[in-house]
């Protein structure tokens, strides 16, 4: 109730303040909102934080920004009647879009795929072949650490699936089960951000459409998300510390007292309270008596990357061929196989399409793969598709709330007015970094790295495209949203996986919480320094990563202690009172 008072009265302090004074100064035909441009991605961040509800923020958000276009035409009452109106009208010509539609259904689908394989126990069969190599603490995390890295598809199915399997693993190797949600926790995300078919890939496409939309340039999208890869930085780095930590065996803060914990102490027996998302587990347990085959894990996804491969040339081949650069169609047919030529092919492809078509083929190949096994019928295979499907229907909300709020931003003139004001103050160098940080913040605040995408992208390509002519920092501005996005909902406690990975892990939340952030903040405090600043000024990346992957390793060795050696007393009665 306190919650809903606070957003009640922030609601009526905007509006008050809206109709308090001039807001908007005529030129002609031309309207300015000046400031109050910046009305819908405040309300959204400000009610994120206060409500922890990224759909109420951005719908709220939304909401806000039709409210001022419509009260510089009518009155308050028609303001407020058309804001709700501008809502339906937004997300219509959001849904309209085929390049929209085709990333709903891309994301949709995929759902239902990851729902047939692990009906079939393609997913937990992989994950028992690879749990058998363990053994011993060093070779059970990296084990984990590359099955996290193979469920890249969907942080999800990773964080559901992976704890639950290695988790008696762990335990038996004397490895804490702090540390396996967190090797859990920091291989979701991270890699399922950065994959190039994964459920994250649509939605972040389509974000950086519309930013370069905003800007007034046609590019392929799923280009530019390749190109940001590089500086991804806060994922690349994390995947690189997890694995040091383990090669390393070297741990520090409250992680280093949880392992040596687990070295000296059995851990089977702690209790595991983790109520939290029971149903997904249940739904994500393959059928009843299905026997486990890594074949029903690795023909489907096999089919979804060589099907996508496939697509792309031919979806970009079609396209060039239909275009009008004579230059680049000769080459097509003179050399159509060429590096440079699939390059092409590549890049003017429609990944929208693209993806929705190769995992809907993916998903008919997995449901006559378990129908010829007798793992399910047609109809419980369709069942079980939906289902997965249905799991994913808050990804499409978000969708299209985002979308709906970068139309409203864009008609507002946000990002041009933050052009304006800042493009002469802030040093451009320090941008991605800014918008790394700042990313990081709402996306902590909300659990959620969906929804903080969808409020800074629209704003931080705009604002990279006026700081510099370069465009590769443009680039860069987008992979410090993205990534600082992730940060921040891997910090986060409220966040959906870092809640799944305790879970999975069968360990104490908080606990999980409290180990892991210290690991994160170095991460992300040697992202900034040692990342998003030099290629703000201009160092090349082929410098900078590398740079801050061998600081990524010095860090582990530096602050990091041997786990074998002996703790002091203290330590281990502390850590035998957290037992009990």
């Amino acid at each position: 109730m306190k919650k809903k008072v606070i957003i009640g009265l922030f609601i009526v302090a905007f509006i008050l303040f809206s109709i308090n004074g001039e807001f908007r100064e005529s030129t002609g035909s031309t309207v300015n909102f000046g400031w109050f441009s910046l009305v819908p991605p405040v309300v959204s961040i400000i009610l994120a934080f206060i409500s922890k509800d990224v759909i109420i923020s951005l719908f709220l958000g939304v909401f806000a920004g039709a409210f001022v276009l419509h009260l510089a035409d009518g009155s308050i009452l028609y303001a407020f009647i058309q804001s709700f109106l501008s809502i339906v009208d937004y997300s219509l010509s959001s849904l309209a879009d085929p390049w929209n539609a085709g990333i709903i259904l891309q994301v949709l689908t995929i759902g239902g795929l990851i729902a047939l394989m692990t009906k079939m126990g393609g997913a937990k069969a992989v994950a028992n072949a690879l749990s058998k190599k363990a053994k011993g603490p060093i070779s059970a995390q990296i084990i984990t650490w590359i099955l996290g890295i193979l469920l890249f598809f969907d942080d999800y199915a990773n964080s559901l699936i992976v704890g639950p399997v290695m988790r008696p693993v762990t335990d038996e190797k004397k490895v804490s089960r702090e540390k396996l949600s967190f090797i859990v926790d920091a291989t979701a995300a991270p890699i399922a951000g950065i994959a190039l078919i994964s459920t994250w890939v649509g939605y972040e496409v389509g974000l950086i459409k519309d930013g370069y939309e905003a800007i007034g340039q046609e590019v392929n999208a799923y280009s530019i998300f390749v190109e940001t890869i590089p500086y991804r930085f806060y994922n690349i780095l994390m995947l690189l510390f997890v694995l040091c930590t383990a090669v390393f065996l070297k741990e520090f803060g409250p992680m280093l007292t949880a392992e040596r914990r687990a070295r000296k102490y059995d851990q089977t027996n702690k209790e595991e309270i983790n109520p939290a998302a029971s149903k997904e587990m249940e739904e994500m347990e393959p059928a009843e008596g299905v026997h486990l085959s890594i074949w029903n894990a690795i023909i489907p996804i096999a089919t979804l990357i060589v099907f996508a491969i496939v697509g792309f040339y031919v979806n970009g081949y079609n396209a060039i061929l239909a275009g009008e650069n004579t230059a680049i169609i000769n080459l097509l047919k003179e050399n159509p196989y060429s590096f440079t030529a699939i390059q092409e092919a590549f890049g003017a492809s429609d990944a929208s399409i693209v993806l929705f078509q190769a995992a809907l083929f993916a998903s008919i190949v997995a449901m006559f793969m378990g129908v010829s096994q007798k793992t399910f019928t047609w109809g419980q295979a369709v069942e079980t598709w939906i289902n997965g499907m249905k799991s994913l229907i808050i990804t499409g909300a978000i969708l299209l709330l985002a979308w709906s709020l970068s139309g409203v931003i864009n008609d507002l003139g946000t990002a041009q007015f933050l052009v304006s004001l800042l493009s002469d103050s802030m040093p451009a160098f320090l941008l991605p970094s800014i918008i790394f940080i700042l990313g990081s913040i709402i996306s902590f605040a909300t659990g959620t790295s969906y929804g903080t995408m969808g409020i800074l992208m629209p704003l931080a390509i705009p604002l990279a495209a006026a700081l510099s002519p370069n465009p590769e920092f443009i680039v860069i501005s987008a992979g410090a949203v993205l990534s600082g996005a992730i940060f921040g909902d891997h910090c986060s406690p409220i966040s959906d996986t870092t809640i799944l990975s305790s879970m999975g892990a069968g360990v104490n939340h908080m606990d999980h919480v409290r180990t892991q952030l210290p690991y994160a903040l170095l991460v992300g405090m040697i992202t900034v320094l040692f990342g998003f600043i030099p290629v703000g000024l201009g160092i090349p990346i082929w410098i900078v990563l590398p740079v801050s992957m061998v600081v990524i390793i010095l860090s582990v060795q530096l602050f990091g202690k041997s786990i074998d050696e002996e703790a002091n007393d203290l330590e281990f009665i502390k850590s035998k009172e957290d037992l009990k």
